[in-house]
């Protein structure tokens, strides 16, 4: 129900410590220093379905500023992710339907994205190195690719222009999709060159490139573990080295 800060590499010591509401998955996010506009920490806050964001350049050791939160979700908070500038800030329900990005410095909903209309388990949300695009991946075995700078790219749904199913309708749903082992826990992430790379408990590791057309296509598989199962079902093993 805390969480503790420490400065790091050097000299290494504990900053302050934050309570939270119970955190059994231990999300807590920090924006790379490398690459941030805002150096940024978030975590739950106290209110079910709340996230905490602190500004951590205006702290000081034994002392930081006053969280500000966002009213996030309904539900238990399942999946955080910040983006690499510290700019924004993706959050995830324990339904697992809908994704929801935040701008971190004036706490406002940019957009709304359904992963589906079928309950999930998130596994993993992150963010493009430019912040353009966001992948996602859940016990469903599918990895959603959204369009976030140029949001009209993500489908939506034929009905979207009646009005007739209201926000469900209006929904954004992924620019590209690709299949993974389902009920595998899995996490996801960027590569270059507009490819999305998944890496699987059952010890497989998937490579797809995707194109704004929604296009995606396998561009590598391999398997990190002996004894692992190819898309065919077949035993692989990893290479020797020598």
């Amino acid at each position: 129900n805390e969480i503790n800060v420490f400065s790091f590499p050097s000299p290494i010591q504990r900053l302050f410590t934050l309570e939270t509401r119970k955190n059994e998955l231990g999300l807590v996010e920090v924006s790379p220093v490398m690459t941030s506009e805002r150096q940024i920490l978030a975590f739950p806050g106290h209110k079910q379905g709340s996230v905490q964001l602190l500004d951590l350049a205006a702290t000081e050791a034994g002392m930081s500023s006053a969280p500000v939160t966002i009213n996030a979700h309904q539900g238990e908070l399942a999946c955080l992710a910040l983006n690499h500038q510290g700019t924004m800030v993706a959050t995830a329900s324990d339904k697992g339907t809908l994704i929801r990005v935040w701008d971190t410095t004036r706490r406002i909903l940019l957009v709304e994205l359904r992963r589906g209309s079928d309950p999930a388990t998130l596994y993993c949300i992150n963010f493009s190195r430019n912040s353009e695009f966001l992948c996602c991946c859940s016990d469903k075995g599918t990895i959603h690719i959204f369009a976030l700078k140029d949001t009209h790219l993500n489908r939506r749904s034929s009905l979207s222009k009646t009005g007739l199913l209201g926000s469900y309708g209006a929904s954004q749903w992924a620019l590209a999709t690709y299949t993974v082992p389902p009920e595998c826990a899995c996490i996801c992430a960027f590569g270059s060159h507009n490819s999305v790379i998944a890496i699987c408990l059952n010890g497989t590791l998937h490579k797809y490139v995707f194109n704004t057309d929604g296009n995606c296509n396998r561009e590598s598989f391999d398997a990190y573990l002996d004894g692992c199962d190819d898309e065919d079902g077949k035993k692989l093993r990893s290479p020797s080295v020598t």
